[in-house]
């Protein structure tokens, strides 16, 4: 029997339709599975992707879609990656992002291991919401809900 993310849903008063959908994305399998377990902790439905490319599949905007003004991808509420992964940096997935018109106003969260202070500021000017340092703890996914509920 499945009551993980529904009870808690319910135990916090909201239905599973208004559930707050995040897109987590990693190269990095325990990393993906860190976050998911964090956010799936704090009622949020998550799904993942391994890299830049699955993402934008994911969200309608992959190759065969890119002329697409209509997104035809899940709506999610949030997107946290990675910003080093091989093929697409988190960087170029969150400028491929706010250039959709259709996912412009998605909040894009990007963690990485390194404190790097030029490509923090970089992240942050081309519209990332935050960028957080790896390993998120679950108070940096509390303050995450706390900003999407406001």
């Amino acid at each position: 029997m499945e009551l993980d993310m529904d009870a808690a849903s319910l135990s916090n008063g909201m239905g599973v339709e208004n559930e707050l959908h995040v897109l987590a994305v990693d190269d990095s399998l325990i990393d993906r599975r860190l976050v998911e377990k964090l956010l799936k902790n704090s009622s949020f439905k998550v799904t993942t992707a391994e890299n830049g490319l699955r993402a934008l599949e994911f969200l309608g905007l992959g190759e065969d879609q890119t002329n697409n003004l209509k997104t035809t991808g899940s709506k999610v509420n949030l997107i946290i990656t990675d910003y080093c992964m091989p093929g697409m940096t988190g960087y170029d997935l969150l400028k491929k992002i706010k250039e959709s018109n259709a996912l412009k106003e998605v909040p894009v969260v990007i963690v990485s291991s390194e404190n790097i202070p030029t490509r923090i500021n970089k992240c942050l000017e081309e519209g990332a919401q935050q960028f957080m340092l790896k390993p998120l703890k679950q108070s940096d996914v509390k303050k995450l809900r706390c900003q999407l509920m406001t």
